[in-house]
């Protein structure tokens, strides 16, 4: 596929996930209002919708159903936007832009962030388990709520985010920075690509260790490239607060590797999410252009 046609595809898949995002959460005139609005306010509009666009890439290489698409679609977008919500918050980064605005706590108030985090975890889960079961069988379902969990909690992006709050001004080394990554970063991404996958049949153990050794390459990857371009670019271009990590002490690649061989690792990263994917060949075309796209990414 040529560039192009990948940049129509990406574009149309955004349209198609802020369209689900949409009707899935609930309307910001329904009561509590502020609570509905807040949520409308953070999830919609805004960002670069890299777990659903991998979901819809996985799920094309699988001939997985439009409708379940757009669930599994919904239910990992809305796990990331609660996980930036809570994230962004004083008592974690306490970061006043995300996407370009205003964050929750400072356009609404800290309880409501709170609020909005928790209920858009709860709402990922409604959404992928009213997945309709004549398309994705429901032992099947039953899986992909249960990798959902894992990949959300202790075991994935919170376990990664604890060990990352304990980490503040910490030397780590270049293994334990990669491991808090492959949980607080990793973790979302993989269950992703495999929950697109799994929305059009079951997989064999070649094909869940192929899609694994890609997203664990793309996952750290695109950290990689946070911590380059949060270094390197300035806010307005970011859509939020450049160079936080090193302000807030915070171990990063290019504080322990430096720059240039942090872009080298990113490249060589890419390399290996391609690989990776030969059994697939061409039907993989966009996961592949994908992974060039959060290497390549400048913002």
């Amino acid at each position: 596929m040529t560039a192009p046609a990948f940049a129509v595809w990406t574009q149309e898949v955004q349209a198609e996930v802020e369209r689900a995002l949409d009707a899935f959460l609930p309307p910001a005139g329904a009561v509590p209002h502020k609570l509905h609005e807040a949520m409308r306010y953070t999830t919609l509009g805004g960002g670069k919708r890299v777990r659903p666009l991998l979901a819809y890439a996985a799920g094309a290489l699988f001939g997985a159903d439009a409708q379940a698409l757009a669930r599994v679609a919904g239910a990992v977008e809305m796990i990331h936007v609660y996980s930036l919500v809570h994230d962004d918050m004083p008592c974690m980064d306490d970061d006043a832009l995300r996407r370009g605005k205003p964050t929750v706590h400072v356009a609404y108030d800290e309880a409501t962030a709170l609020l909005v985090g928790d209920t858009l975890q709860a709402q990922a889960f409604q959404v992928l388990a009213d997945t309709d079961t004549a398309v994705v069988p429901p032992a099947r379902l039953v899986q992909m709520v249960r990798l959902l969990a894992q990949a959300a909690g202790s075991a994935g992006m919170c376990g990664g985010q604890a060990i990352d709050l304990d980490s503040v001004g910490l030397a780590l080394r270049r293994e334990e920075l990669e491991r808090m990554h492959q949980l607080k970063t990793g973790a979302m991404l993989r269950v992703s690509v495999v929950l697109g996958a799994l929305a059009g049949r079951d997989l064999n153990a070649q094909e869940l260790q192929a899609l694994d050794t890609y997203s664990a390459a793309i996952g750290l990857a695109f950290q990689v490239v946070d911590d380059v371009l949060d270094a390197t670019a300035d806010s307005a271009t970011l859509g939020k607060t450049a160079g936080k990590d090193a302000a807030d002490n915070k171990p990063t690649y290019v504080s322990i590797l430096g720059l240039e061989p942090s872009r080298a690792l990113a490249e060589q990263l890419r390399r290996e999410a391609h690989d990776a994917l030969a059994p697939f060949g061409d039907k993989a075309q966009r996961l592949r252009e994908l992974a060039d796209l959060i290497v390549q990414r400048k913002a």
